[in-house]
């Protein structure tokens, strides 16, 4: 029987189906005893998961990055589906295809791939230029971009999501140029293409989507300065270097949100709001196309965007309340209390004056 995709899923449904083991964590009930909570995931997305009743005979049996075959049943919980798990067996790799998942871009790669050198070849300043065809013609790194998601879990956490989120952001940047006057485009190209290269070294996405040594210890805008300064071509001007290195240092654009730098020139906060845009339109997106099986217009809460969000096609689609007729008033009563005669009395003898 073919395994059920998480996408698929819907509440009250029976499981059994294989996925990866994206996170693990024993915990207690109150009563002490333990219990799993997971996140499962395949190419479509993910789900919560727990099991709680014999734990203690699986708890050892696998790890994250392990496969599991399982069977459970979905439900409902604060209007997220989860799935409660009544058996659990840990799969050799040789039984699964990596390529059911990992998610991938809805892109095609080289069609992808095409796009970004059409934007290298259309930079008008020839040391940028070169800078941006050293880096790309580097047969390591165009493979890697090509793979890299742009994030571990909050945007564009899919194959090929850098290379996606790095296009949009080329378009907004183009637009962007247009409406501001005296923006260089070709500097703030270069930075879109740039902002983010230290992802391919700083996140493994040979299984799941985790951090490497490196991109735990470094961090990706370091490591995106080492990729710059190893392909840096001679005779660089020193002063395009600062402001290149600059936007990559800036593009977070506060401190607070692990930036070294604060964007100090127009193109360099430009980088900051464009890349900021898209991620967040797209984590938005993908929060709301995740829960489209859920019940009710609005999605759990968003950690990453500290909210709730709300499906505006959904909420629109739902149908209005029906209109109701207007109660009809209640019978005027024909018995008086003795206030309300003395006081009709007295507007009585008013009217006669």
């Amino acid at each position: 029987m073919k395994s059920p995709m998480c996408s698929d899923l819907a509440p009250g449904q029976s499981v059994q189906g294989v996925f990866l083991v994206q996170a693990k964590d024993v915990r207690q009930k109150r009563t002490g005893e333990p219990y799993l909570s997971l996140v499962l995931t395949d190419r479509t997305g993910e789900i919560d998961a727990k099991m709680w009743d014999n734990v203690a005979d699986v708890a050892d049996t696998f790890d994250r990055d392990d496969f599991v075959r399982v069977r459970g049943e979905t439900q409902l919980y604060q209007n997220r589906l989860q799935l409660t798990i009544y058996s659990l067996q840990r799969l050799p790799d040789s039984e699964v295809d990596l390529e059911d998942f990992l998610p991938v871009s809805r892109r095609d790669p080289a069609e992808m791939w095409a796009e970004l050198e059409g934007i290298v070849e259309s930079i008008g300043n020839p040391h940028l230029k070169a800078l941006l065809k050293a880096i790309f013609q580097d047969p390591a790194i165009a493979e890697a971009y090509r793979q890299a998601p742009a994030a571990k879990g909050i945007h564009h956490a899919w194959l090929g999501g850098l290379l996606e989120h790095v296009l949009s952001m080329c378009a907004l940047a183009r637009f962007m140029a247009s409406h501001y006057p005296g923006i260089d485009l070709d500097l703030l190209l270069t930075g879109v293409l740039l902002h983010d290269i230290g992802k391919i070294r700083e996140l493994d996405y040979s299984r799941s989507f985790s951090y490497t040594v490196e991109g735990g210890l470094v961090g990706h805008i370091q490591i995106g300065l080492r990729i710059i300064a190893e392909h840096l071509p001679a005779g660089f001007p020193p002063k395009l270097r600062n402001l290149v290195e600059h936007m990559v240092l800036s593009h977070h654009g506060q401190l607070e949100f692990g930036s070294p730098k604060l964007p100090c020139f127009a193109e360099a906060m430009l980088l900051h709001l464009i890349d900021l845009t898209d991620s967040r339109m797209a984590a938005m997106a993908a929060s709301i196309q995740r829960e489209k099986g859920s019940p009710g217009v609005w999605t759990g809460y968003n950690a990453a965007l500290e909210r709730n969000l709300l499906d505006r096609e959904k909420y629109m689609r739902e149908a209005e309340p029906s209109s109701r007729p207007a109660p009809a008033p209640a019978p005027k009563s024909t018995r008086t209390t003795p206030f309300a005669e003395a006081l009709l009395s007295a507007l009585n003898e008013g009217k006669g004056k």
